[in-house]
């Protein structure tokens, strides 16, 4: 049966998240939708990430198995198609080939995410639902100092939703650095994998180091503590996009 994977753009706004489940519409329901009313195959789709409800994605990969052997551009311009038809803020950017050893989850090398903060004193217009708005001056120096000590090989309790289902804590973060321009802060993380909320939760960190409320060893310390209470608040979802991942041999 040929296996295609897809690389999937979509507004998160709406969606009760990423995974199927009874409270709501999700993501992967708008998929399996989408290809049910294209090929008439009701199919289970496997996404490299699972993001919650007002997450954003530009680069979400998944991957599913159908019983036609399909141009890879005519299946994405179809089921796009049909995506459109339905209403649906998903989009299909890419479509390739692959053979049965590709798992979009377990494959995954490296996972990119970024986290959007608009930093300024009036409210957001077109930035809604995309940005997590903070009126309160922020020093975008002092949160990437304050980053670095989250960056390598860590039990990570503290930044971990008290809801997470996966086994161990402890993860090993590539990157975390914060940037600014003009009004726009980012935070990129990268990492193999990551905990539930703990983007969103070095975020919620992060910006009491840049609004002085944290130093760089008060964030150090909350890391060691492995306490959920040391933990800053939990930012909104709506500034959080999952922007790429990586697999072995694809071009770097």
């Amino acid at each position: 049966m040929p296996r295609f994977r897809m690389t999937v753009e979509y507004d998160g706004t709406t969606y009760v998240g990423w995974q199927m489940q009874e409270n709501g519409h999700s993501v992967q329901a708008a998929l399996q939708n989408g290809i049910l009313s294209l090929t008439g195959e009701s199919v289970s789709i496997r996404g490299a990430g699972r993001t919650d409800s007002g997450v954003h994605a530009i680069g979400q990969v998944i991957h599913a198995d159908l019983t036609r052997d399909w141009k890879p551009y005519t299946l994405r311009n179809a089921l796009n198609a049909h995506l459109g038809m339905a209403g649906e803020k998903v989009a299909v950017i890419d479509v390739a080939a692959v053979d049965e050893s590709f798992d979009a989850r377990f494959s995954a090398v490296r996972r990119h995410y970024l986290y959007r903060i608009i930093n300024r004193p009036a409210p957001l217009a077109l930035e809604a639902n995309r940005a997590w708005w903070v009126p309160k001056p922020l020093d975008h120096d002092s949160m990437h100092a304050a980053a670095q000590m989250l960056v390598g090989h860590h039990d990570f309790t503290t930044f971990r939703s008290a809801h997470c289902q996966a086994t161990s804590p402890v993860r090993t973060l590539d990157r975390l650095d914060v940037t600014r321009q003009g009004d726009l802060i980012e935070i990129r993380a990268s990492a193999q994998s990551f905990l539930h909320n703990q983007i969103r939760s070095f975020a919620g960190t992060l910006k009491l180091a840049g609004e002085g409320k944290m130093s760089p060893a008060d964030v150090g310390a909350a890391l060691e503590a492995r306490d959920r209470k040391e933990c800053g608040p939990v930012a909104p979802p709506e500034g959080l996009y999952f922007m790429k991942v990586d697999y072995p041999g694809d071009e770097a």
